[in-house]
This record gives structure tokens, sequence and C-alpha cells, in this order.
């Protein structure tokens, strides 16, 4: 941070949480800079301002990037109310302030990726940006074959029209089950279940196996591993793209 650049963006790029997260600290009045409380988000700081949250003066910290094999059960936050299990209770022993790069349902496992990066994490997880997420849905039932081209052509849920997703039929042999592999760049709330809500099919399972280009990669349920340097480059660049 040698020129000035946003205060939310100085708390994204120290590894704190999230850009849009250190906008709801800075609404929230808990950020200080040289010792004033700041909740005007347009704020510039340089390296030679004292920026604390909560008290907690910003470090740089080595930039780190998981993919996380998220079991189902976990909630996808740092901290939960509730005293559930959190994603990032599996690293708390690795001594990393990291967050999870958006989010994966309670009851929804499969690829999660964490991060101390705040760039990353917008790139990641901005609309503009459409970056690709397919799901493995085993669903209680058979989608026709009209309500898939429906699916392909977008949806009208309560929040709006989804955008057109990817359909590839992995099994249906005219039994109950069906099993289905569903790409969709968007993120909202339980959005694939209620996809499948729409035509009255309840989701019996539902797994992310692809972010953009990664896959589990031979994980089990409950495991990681760290992205390499060129795959994080390859997400960003194909982010942009």
């Amino acid at each position: 941070m040698t020129n000035e650049v946003r205060l939310q963006k100085a708390i994204a790029d120290s590894g704190v949480t999230s850009r849009r997260k250190a906008e709801e600290l800075i609404t929230g009045g808990r950020v200080s800079v040289n010792g004033t409380i700041i909740t005007v988000l347009g704020t510039k700081v340089t390296d030679n301002d004292k920026v604390e949250v909560d008290g907690v003066p910003l470090t740089k910290e080595e930039k780190v990037y998981i993919l996380y094999y998220k079991p189902s059960g976990e909630i996808s936050a740092v901290e939960d109310d509730n005293n559930r299990r959190t994603v990032t209770s599996k690293f708390e022993g690795l001594g990393l302030r990291i967050y999870p790069v958006g989010r994966l349902d309670y009851d929804t496992s499969g690829i999660l990726l964490l991060t101390n990066d705040g760039e990353f994490t917008q790139y990641m997880t901005h609309p503009k940006f459409e970056v690709t997420k397919t799901y493995r849905v085993k669903v209680d039932g058979i989608l026709k074959r009209h309500q898939q081209k429906e699916m392909a052509k977008g949806l009208q849920l309560e929040d709006g029209k989804t955008a057109p997703a990817g359909i590839e039929i992995i099994r249906d042999k005219k039994d109950r089950n069906m099993i289905l592999d569903v790409t969709i760049h968007e993120g909202r709330n339980r959005q694939v279940r209620r996809m499948f809500e729409y035509f009255d099919l309840e989701v019996l399972k539902l797994t992310r196996i692809k972010y953009d280009f990664l896959d589990l990669d031979k994980l089990s349920e409950g495991e990681y591993r760290f992205l390499k340097p060129h795959e994080v480059k390859k997400l960003i660049a194909n982010a942009k793209g």
C-alpha cells in the first residue's frame, strides 16, 4: 500500500476480511484511522496511516488460498452465534486468519475456497465476473425435458429471473431418483435447491464439484489443499476475461 487506496481495500488486503465485509465494518463504526473512527466508505489511506479494526492494527499477511472439500453440516462463516461448527474450524491450529470465499449452504457439500485476500474474493464473488460453479444434484423425481429447457433458459424465482444454467444428465433410469450436473455463475441463497423446488422436486443431495476449472481433485470430505500460484492467477484471469 504505497499510494492512496480506499480504506475498505486496505482492510481486505491485510487479510482481515473481504472487501464487502470491510465496508460493513467501516459503516458500523468499527474502524479507526490515526485514532479517529471512520464511517465514510470513500476514505483513502496510505502506508503512513495507522488503521485499526476493533482496536487491532492492520498487519500485512502472506496471501493464502485453500480449496476445501466442505462437508454438509458446517456453516460458511468464521464464527456462528449458535456455536455450530464453521468451515474455518478445521484450520484453527494453523494460525491462519482466513475466511470463506462466498458460501455453501449448511446442508451442501463440495468445493469451498478460503483465503485472506480481499481482492481475490472480489473477483470470485462479484456478480459481474460470472465465475462458474458446477453442482452434482441428486433429486427425488425426474426433471422432464421441457423443464430442463426452462432451467437452461432461466427461471422466474421470487428474487428475479435466474441466468441460463448448464444441464448435464448423469443418471436417468426412469426411477424416482435422477442425478444431474447443473452449472451456474450466480450465487443466490439456496439457488440450486430453489430451481428444483420451482418444479416441485426435492433435492436429496447437493455437492459443488467444480469451481471454474478447479475440481475436488481426489479429496475426501473434510480434506483440503493449498492452491498453486498458477491456479490463483488463472482463476483471476478467467474472472477478468
